[in-house]
Protein backbone atom coordinates (compact mmCIF):
# COMPACT_ATOMS: atom_id res chain seq x y z
CA UNK A 1 0.00 0.00 0.00
CA UNK A 2 0.57 3.29 -0.54
CA UNK A 3 1.33 5.09 3.21
CA UNK A 4 2.20 8.60 4.12
CA UNK A 5 3.63 7.90 7.65
CA UNK A 6 4.21 11.42 10.03
CA UNK A 7 5.75 11.52 12.77
CA UNK A 8 9.33 9.49 13.47
CA UNK A 9 9.96 9.75 17.45
CA UNK A 10 11.18 6.96 19.43
CA UNK A 11 8.09 4.47 18.15
CA UNK A 12 7.12 6.09 15.17
CA UNK A 13 10.75 5.48 13.67
CA UNK A 14 10.57 1.64 13.95
CA UNK A 15 6.71 1.63 12.46
CA UNK A 16 7.30 2.87 9.37
CA UNK A 17 10.83 0.77 9.46
CA UNK A 18 8.53 -2.70 9.81
CA UNK A 19 6.29 -0.94 6.90
CA UNK A 20 8.89 -0.41 4.13
CA UNK A 21 10.53 -4.28 5.09
CA UNK A 22 6.99 -5.12 4.43
CA UNK A 23 6.99 -4.14 0.91
CA UNK A 24 4.87 -1.24 1.32
CA UNK A 25 5.56 2.17 -0.77
CA UNK A 26 6.27 4.50 2.20
CA UNK A 27 6.61 8.18 2.31
CA UNK A 28 7.55 9.70 5.60
CA UNK A 29 7.63 13.15 7.65
CA UNK A 30 8.96 14.59 10.30
CA UNK A 31 8.44 17.58 12.57
CA UNK A 32 12.39 17.98 12.60
CA UNK A 33 13.92 17.35 9.30
CA UNK A 34 16.81 14.83 9.41
CA UNK A 35 15.19 11.75 10.70
CA UNK A 36 15.44 8.96 7.22
CA UNK A 37 13.70 5.73 7.27
CA UNK A 38 15.82 3.56 4.74
CA UNK A 39 14.26 2.57 1.73
CA UNK A 40 11.64 5.63 2.09
CA UNK A 41 10.99 8.42 0.72
CA UNK A 42 11.02 12.15 2.29
CA UNK A 43 8.45 14.67 2.33
CA UNK A 44 8.95 18.50 3.43
CA UNK A 45 5.38 18.74 4.41
CA UNK A 46 2.77 16.74 5.82
CA UNK A 47 1.03 17.93 2.89
CA UNK A 48 3.16 16.48 0.61
CA UNK A 49 3.67 13.04 1.99
CA UNK A 50 -0.21 12.67 1.92
CA UNK A 51 -0.12 13.48 -2.09
CA UNK A 52 -1.32 10.36 -3.51
CA UNK A 53 -1.12 7.96 -0.42
CA UNK A 54 -4.02 5.43 0.25
CA UNK A 55 -3.35 5.74 3.78
CA UNK A 56 -1.77 8.90 5.86
CA UNK A 57 -0.48 6.92 9.12
CA UNK A 58 0.30 9.65 12.40
CA UNK A 59 1.98 8.96 15.20
CA UNK A 60 2.39 12.25 16.76
CA UNK A 61 2.80 13.97 20.60
CA UNK A 62 -0.24 15.22 21.45
CA UNK A 63 -3.40 16.43 20.15
CA UNK A 64 -2.21 19.78 19.12
CA UNK A 65 0.20 18.18 16.79
CA UNK A 66 -2.09 15.92 15.04
CA UNK A 67 -4.40 19.49 14.37
CA UNK A 68 -1.84 20.99 12.87
CA UNK A 69 -0.74 18.21 10.41
CA UNK A 70 -4.50 17.37 9.69
CA UNK A 71 -5.76 21.26 9.50
CA UNK A 72 -2.76 23.43 9.58
CA UNK A 73 -1.17 25.39 6.91
CA UNK A 74 0.91 22.98 5.58
CA UNK A 75 -1.65 19.81 6.87
CA UNK A 76 -2.75 16.60 4.82
CA UNK A 77 -6.39 18.20 4.77
CA UNK A 78 -5.15 19.78 1.13
CA UNK A 79 -4.37 16.73 0.11
CA UNK A 80 -7.27 14.26 1.20
CA UNK A 81 -8.82 12.40 -1.27
CA UNK A 82 -12.04 10.32 -1.39
CA UNK A 83 -11.34 6.59 -0.33
CA UNK A 84 -8.34 8.01 1.75
CA UNK A 85 -8.07 6.56 4.94
CA UNK A 86 -6.16 8.44 8.15
CA UNK A 87 -4.98 6.57 10.77
CA UNK A 88 -4.01 8.04 13.96
CA UNK A 89 -1.27 5.98 16.69
CA UNK A 90 -0.96 9.12 18.82
CA UNK A 91 -2.23 9.60 22.27
CA UNK A 92 -4.99 12.23 22.55
CA UNK A 93 -8.56 13.12 23.40
CA UNK A 94 -10.86 11.19 22.68
CA UNK A 95 -13.42 13.58 22.08
CA UNK A 96 -10.64 15.84 19.76
CA UNK A 97 -10.53 12.75 17.78
CA UNK A 98 -13.97 12.61 17.01
CA UNK A 99 -14.41 15.96 15.47
CA UNK A 100 -11.49 15.28 13.88
CA UNK A 101 -13.18 12.36 12.17
CA UNK A 102 -16.05 14.33 11.51
CA UNK A 103 -14.36 17.41 9.58
CA UNK A 104 -12.70 14.80 7.25
CA UNK A 105 -15.90 12.83 6.57
CA UNK A 106 -17.71 15.21 3.87
CA UNK A 107 -14.15 14.43 1.85
CA UNK A 108 -15.27 10.59 1.60
CA UNK A 109 -11.84 10.24 4.21
CA UNK A 110 -12.27 7.30 6.83
CA UNK A 111 -10.48 7.63 10.11
CA UNK A 112 -9.30 5.27 12.17
CA UNK A 113 -7.86 5.86 15.85
CA UNK A 114 -5.42 3.17 16.50
CA UNK A 115 -3.00 4.03 19.59
CA UNK A 116 -0.68 1.39 20.78
CA UNK A 117 1.04 -0.18 23.57
CA UNK A 118 4.21 -2.33 23.42
CA UNK A 119 7.03 0.44 23.84
CA UNK A 120 9.92 0.95 21.66
CA UNK A 121 10.91 -2.72 21.95
CA UNK A 122 7.69 -3.71 20.80
CA UNK A 123 7.45 -1.30 17.49
CA UNK A 124 11.69 -2.59 16.72
CA UNK A 125 10.04 -6.20 16.83
CA UNK A 126 6.93 -5.35 14.86
CA UNK A 127 5.04 -7.03 17.99
CA UNK A 128 2.65 -3.82 19.08
CA UNK A 129 -0.64 -4.48 20.35
CA UNK A 130 -3.68 -2.33 18.81
CA UNK A 131 -6.66 -0.44 20.08
CA UNK A 132 -8.30 0.93 17.57
CA UNK A 133 -11.69 2.49 16.84
CA UNK A 134 -13.41 3.25 13.29
CA UNK A 135 -15.57 1.38 11.18
CA UNK A 136 -14.86 -3.04 10.62
CA UNK A 137 -14.39 -2.67 7.11
CA UNK A 138 -12.06 0.45 7.12
CA UNK A 139 -10.03 -1.23 9.76
CA UNK A 140 -9.75 -4.54 8.04
CA UNK A 141 -8.49 -2.92 5.16
CA UNK A 142 -5.63 -1.51 7.04
CA UNK A 143 -4.79 -5.24 8.69
CA UNK A 144 -1.66 -5.64 6.34
CA UNK A 145 -0.60 -2.32 7.41
CA UNK A 146 -1.49 -3.34 11.08
CA UNK A 147 0.05 -6.94 10.93
CA UNK A 148 3.29 -5.39 9.67
CA UNK A 149 3.72 -3.13 13.14
CA UNK A 150 2.31 -5.56 15.15
CA UNK A 151 0.98 -8.39 16.46
CA UNK A 152 -2.37 -8.16 17.66
CA UNK A 153 -5.25 -5.69 17.11
CA UNK A 154 -8.20 -5.43 19.19
CA UNK A 155 -11.44 -3.00 17.94
CA UNK A 156 -12.92 -1.15 20.87
CA UNK A 157 -15.87 0.48 18.94
CA UNK A 158 -16.64 3.62 16.64
CA UNK A 159 -14.09 6.21 16.00
CA UNK A 160 -12.58 7.15 19.64
CA UNK A 161 -12.80 4.61 21.40
CA UNK A 162 -9.22 3.22 20.94
CA UNK A 163 -7.87 6.48 22.48
CA UNK A 164 -10.59 6.24 25.44
CA UNK A 165 -9.17 2.35 25.86
CA UNK A 166 -5.49 4.07 25.97
CA UNK A 167 -6.39 6.65 28.43
CA UNK A 168 -7.54 3.78 30.42
CA UNK A 169 -4.47 1.41 29.57
CA UNK A 170 -1.91 4.14 30.78
CA UNK A 171 -3.99 4.84 33.98
CA UNK A 172 -3.43 1.80 34.74
CA UNK A 173 -0.09 1.64 34.09
CA UNK A 174 1.05 4.49 35.91
CA UNK A 175 -0.98 3.46 38.76
CA UNK A 176 0.61 -0.29 38.83
CA UNK A 177 4.40 1.54 38.64
CA UNK A 178 3.81 4.02 41.15
CA UNK A 179 2.78 1.05 43.41
CA UNK A 180 5.44 -0.68 42.63
CA UNK A 181 8.23 2.22 43.32
CA UNK A 182 6.36 2.94 46.77
CA UNK A 183 6.95 -0.73 47.70
CA UNK A 184 10.30 -0.31 46.72
CA UNK A 185 11.16 2.94 48.44
CA UNK A 186 9.41 1.81 52.24
CA UNK A 187 11.08 -1.73 51.74
CA UNK A 188 15.03 -0.47 51.11
CA UNK A 189 14.13 1.93 54.01
CA UNK A 190 12.93 -0.99 55.61
CA UNK A 191 16.12 -3.12 55.38
CA UNK A 192 14.70 -5.66 52.96
CA UNK A 193 17.11 -6.33 49.55
CA UNK A 194 15.34 -4.95 46.32
CA UNK A 195 16.47 -7.35 44.64
CA UNK A 196 14.91 -10.52 46.67
CA UNK A 197 11.61 -8.53 46.78
CA UNK A 198 11.75 -8.41 42.75
CA UNK A 199 12.01 -12.65 42.69
CA UNK A 200 9.27 -12.28 45.74
CA UNK A 201 6.50 -10.09 43.21
CA UNK A 202 7.68 -12.50 40.35
CA UNK A 203 6.41 -15.32 42.04
CA UNK A 204 3.07 -14.06 43.41
CA UNK A 205 0.03 -12.61 42.44
CA UNK A 206 1.43 -9.12 42.93
CA UNK A 207 2.98 -9.52 39.66
CA UNK A 208 2.32 -7.48 36.72
CA UNK A 209 3.92 -6.74 33.30
CA UNK A 210 4.36 -3.41 34.29
CA UNK A 211 7.04 -4.56 36.77
CA UNK A 212 8.27 -7.77 35.14
CA UNK A 213 9.51 -5.17 32.24
CA UNK A 214 10.33 -2.19 34.51
CA UNK A 215 11.59 -3.77 37.61
CA UNK A 216 15.03 -4.96 35.76
CA UNK A 217 15.68 -1.50 34.30
CA UNK A 218 15.32 0.74 37.94
CA UNK A 219 17.12 -1.57 39.99
CA UNK A 220 19.92 -1.20 37.38
CA UNK A 221 18.99 2.74 37.75
CA UNK A 222 18.67 3.23 33.88
CA UNK A 223 16.26 5.71 33.19
CA UNK A 224 16.78 5.48 29.53
CA UNK A 225 13.53 7.03 28.08
CA UNK A 226 11.26 3.57 26.80
CA UNK A 227 8.48 6.09 27.60
CA UNK A 228 9.17 9.52 28.45
CA UNK A 229 7.94 10.86 31.37
CA UNK A 230 6.75 14.20 30.10
CA UNK A 231 4.39 12.11 27.61
CA UNK A 232 3.44 9.73 30.41
CA UNK A 233 2.16 12.89 32.22
CA UNK A 234 0.56 14.33 29.08
CA UNK A 235 -1.75 10.80 29.03
CA UNK A 236 -2.16 11.26 32.75
CA UNK A 237 -3.48 14.78 31.90
CA UNK A 238 -5.99 13.48 29.35
CA UNK A 239 -7.57 10.82 31.28
CA UNK A 240 -8.44 13.82 34.00
CA UNK A 241 -9.88 15.40 31.28
CA UNK A 242 -11.88 12.73 30.03
CA UNK A 243 -12.73 11.72 33.56
CA UNK A 244 -13.98 15.23 34.16
CA UNK A 245 -16.09 15.43 30.87
CA UNK A 246 -17.60 12.00 31.71
CA UNK A 247 -18.03 13.29 35.41
CA UNK A 248 -15.87 10.87 36.95
CA UNK A 249 -13.56 10.89 39.82
CA UNK A 250 -10.21 9.43 39.93
CA UNK A 251 -8.73 10.09 42.97
CA UNK A 252 -5.56 7.82 43.08
CA UNK A 253 -4.54 9.06 39.20
CA UNK A 254 -5.00 12.61 40.53
CA UNK A 255 -2.77 11.99 43.09
CA UNK A 256 -0.09 10.23 41.08
CA UNK A 257 -0.54 13.33 38.58
CA UNK A 258 0.99 15.76 40.78
CA UNK A 259 4.00 13.27 41.44
CA UNK A 260 4.37 13.88 37.54
CA UNK A 261 4.21 17.30 37.97
CA UNK A 262 7.21 17.33 40.86
CA UNK A 263 9.04 15.29 38.41
CA UNK A 264 8.81 17.17 35.80
CA UNK A 265 10.23 20.50 38.18
CA UNK A 266 12.66 18.57 39.21
CA UNK A 267 14.09 18.06 35.69
CA UNK A 268 12.88 14.79 34.84
CA UNK A 269 10.37 15.01 32.00
CA UNK A 270 12.76 13.54 28.99
CA UNK A 271 13.58 10.10 31.35
CA UNK A 272 11.60 7.04 31.80
CA UNK A 273 8.53 8.01 33.99
CA UNK A 274 9.86 5.11 35.92
CA UNK A 275 12.23 8.05 37.14
CA UNK A 276 9.42 9.50 39.17
CA UNK A 277 11.01 6.62 41.94
CA UNK A 278 13.83 9.09 42.48
CA UNK A 279 11.70 11.72 43.77
CA UNK A 280 10.57 8.93 46.75
CA UNK A 281 14.01 8.11 47.23
CA UNK A 282 14.94 11.61 47.69
CA UNK A 283 12.33 12.24 50.34
CA UNK A 284 12.94 9.11 52.03
CA UNK A 285 16.49 9.49 51.89
CA UNK A 286 17.59 6.22 50.34
CA UNK A 287 18.73 4.61 46.89
CA UNK A 288 17.07 1.68 45.66
CA UNK A 289 19.63 -0.65 43.70
CA UNK A 290 19.89 -4.09 42.65
CA UNK A 291 23.03 -6.32 43.75
CA UNK A 292 25.04 -5.46 39.95
CA UNK A 293 23.78 -1.58 40.04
Amino acid sequence: MRVAFLGLGIMGHAMATNLVKAGHEVTVWNRTPGKLVEGAGVAPTPAAAAQGAEVVWLCVSDTAAVEKILFGPEGIDQSLAEGMIIADSSTISPTATAKFAERVRPKGVAYVDAPMTGSKIGAANGTLIFMVGGDGATIERLNPLFAAMGKKIFRMGEIGKGQATKLAMNLQIALIFEGFAEALTLATKLGVDSQQLLSLIEATMVRSGVVDYKGPFVLQRDFTPNFPLRLMHKDIRLALEAAKEARVKLPALETVEEIYELATEDGHQDLDYAATLTLLERWAGIQVKGEAA
